[in-house]
């Protein structure tokens, strides 16, 4: 007995020895599904549903039950209500940051139940977008350019037996960007479509005294004024920085400053700057532009040459 026993003892030693010597498994790289190293899918989302109620939470819920492993980001829901404008705007500016692969679901959708198309578009960057085809894309497929678009058909790629006239974003924009995410074939969402709405926003007008052009948004929550004046366009007018800019506003004439920054004016000054998406912005130090002048977008904006009369002088 005593001999088993030590017998034993050796062979459990050998084998507390052996598993303690054994490269421990690694862990799954941070960032991805833990299948082969692969990447996360993505899915940015972006509507104008606000955060009052469950519209929002609704559909993350119908992504993740289809795409568990995917990454749902938000760019905003406090698009304002119905802008296709803004919220072309806000897709337009964030798409660079983000891979080939990921898949935009936008959901700003007045025309909802009628007979405008929903989506799914590929561009040549190799990103997709799900959303209702009304202009929305139009602004992203005209500087990274269009690969395919297929109408969202499919009863497989939605949710449900009957689909609701007024919340497609649950029903078909979700199901169809988280079989995106899950690797889904977009052109199997339905047939080809060969031209996809356009939208042509409002832009600024050169001419020889001065740029006309309108605020189309607010940089919320500080309130700056959001302009559609190009940045190079302005600095063509001969200002430099530190001068007096007399803009016309809302048709009343302002005085304010040309500066980089905030700070190069006390609080509560005016400033005249270049946004960090290259436009023309108003604003106040510390303090909201559109709560204190009372200025709501969309109005005109105009800015004359360096030394010309503004516009009607």
């Amino acid at each position: 007995m005593k001999a088993a026993t030590l017998r034993g003892v050796f062979l459990l030693a050998v084998a507390v020895l052996f598993l303690g010597c054994s490269k421990p498994q690694a862990p799954a790289t941070s960032g991805t599904n833990g299948q082969n190293g692969s990447p996360r899918p993505t899915i940015v989302f972006m509507t104008d549903f606000g955060t009052a109620n469950d519209a929002v939470a609704i559909c993350k819920a119908v992504m993740i039950g289809i795409a568990p492993d995917a990454r749902i980001m938000d760019i905003t829901h406090q698009v304002t209500p119905f802008s296709i404008e803004e919220a072309s705007r806000f897709l337009t500016g964030v798409t660079p940051y983000y891979p080939a692969g990921t898949v935009f679901v936008a959901v700003i959708d007045p025309g909802v139940g009628t007979s405008r198309k929903a989506v799914v578009v590929k561009t040549k960057k190799g990103q997709y977008f799900v959303l209702p085809d009304n202009g929305l894309v139009s602004a992203v497929v005209e500087r990274d350019g269009l690969e395919a678009a297929h109408e969202i058909t499919n009863t497989g790629w939605m949710v449900g037996d009957k689909i609701s006239s007024t919340f497609h974003g649950r029903d078909i924009f979700s199901p169809a960007g988280a079989h995106l995410a899950a690797g889904w074939d977009y052109t199997l969402a339905g047939p080809a479509v060969q031209e996809l709405v356009h939208l042509t926003p409002k832009v600024a007008t050169v001419t020889e005294k001065g740029i006309d052009g309108e605020i189309i948004g607010l940089d919320d929550p500080f309130g700056s004024l959001i302009s559609d004046i190009p940045g190079d366009e302005f600095k063509k007018l001969g200002y430099n920085l530190g001068d007096k800019v007399t803009v016309l506003l809302d048709k009343k004439p302002f005085t304010l400053p040309y500066q980089k920054t905030f700070m190069e004016v006390p609080v509560g000054d005016p400033l005249l700057y270049i946004d960090s998406r290259g436009r023309v912005g108003l604003a106040l130090n510390e303090r909201n532009f559109s709560q204190v002048h009372k200025i709501a977008p969309p109005v005109p904006l105009s800015i004359p040459k360096k030394g010309a009369p503004l516009k009607g002088k």
